[in-house]
Order: structure tokens, then sequence, then C-alpha cells
């Protein structure tokens, strides 16, 4: 079985957590938090983390920004 083909006009681009903290401004704790759908800070629509290896997540830099856009345009 063949894995699907990933099409995309720009390329792809996976973000290591400190890159994420980096670009929005979080504390590590609050990151992490808005993942926690037990927390009260979580955030559903805050990227997800794509599972890279054993012990290694990453984040597509597209939808960290896409994020930080809705947050700009909400307030």
């Amino acid at each position: 079985m063949n894995a699907p083909s990933i099409t995309t006009t720009t390329p792809l681009k996976i973000l290591k957590v400190h890159e994420v903290l980096e670009m929005t401004s979080l504390s590590r704790a609050t990151h992490f938090a808005k993942l926690n759908a037990k927390s009260a800070s979580y955030d559903p629509d805050y990227p997800k983390p794509v599972k890279l290896g054993a012990r290694s997540v990453g984040y597509v830099e597209q939808e960290v920004i896409d994020w930080l856009q809705a947050r700009i345009e909400a307030r």
C-alpha cells in the first residue's frame, strides 16, 4: 500500500518546540497547557504536534502561522 503523496505549492517545514515557542512568545508551560484538553488554557485550534520518531515531535510551520494569524484577526 502506497502512502498518499503531499502536494503543496510552498515547501513544508517542520518546527521543533523551541521554534514554536519563539514564534508564539508563549512559555513552555502555556504551550503544553494549550495542547492538554484537561487544562483551563486548552485551545482546540492550537497546532497539534506531528510524531517524527519514538521521542520526537515537530509542528507544521504553516499551522503555527495560521494560528497566529487567527489570533491577530480576532483582536
